[in-house]
């Protein structure tokens, strides 16, 4: 995997839509630091809308993410090292001075 660093996070309004599985960053709320997961873009069974699933949900009980609860996207990276090597470390969260408020902060 290749190194990552801030610049690599981009603002939300620019994230995929398309289904494909992308990392974002969680913002920080009064239950938790600021975290970063892994969603995909798309109408959960019985919704009508779609919306950020985390892709570890199950499907009976999927984990759901609002526009305002995400901060950047990066896309996933691609293995470049062969399977036996050790990992490239997960990516630190966005950091939110690194983002202009776009519609509020959701609270």
């Amino acid at each position: 995997m290749t190194d990552h660093n801030a610049a690599d996070w981009q603002p939300m309004r620019e994230a995929l839509r398309d289904g494909s599985r992308i990392l974002v960053t969680v913002r920080a709320t009064e239950q938790g630091p600021a975290e970063v997961d892994v969603v995909r873009w798309a109408a959960p069974r019985g919704a009508f809308e779609p919306q950020w699933i985390a892709t570890d949900s199950d499907p009976g009980c999927p984990v759901t993410y609002a526009n305002d609860e995400l901060l950047a996207w990066m896309p996933i990276p691609s293995p470049t090292a062969p399977s036996w090597a050790p990992a490239a470390p997960w990516p630190q969260p966005a950091d939110e001075s690194n983002f202009e408020e776009e519609a509020g902060s959701g609270i």
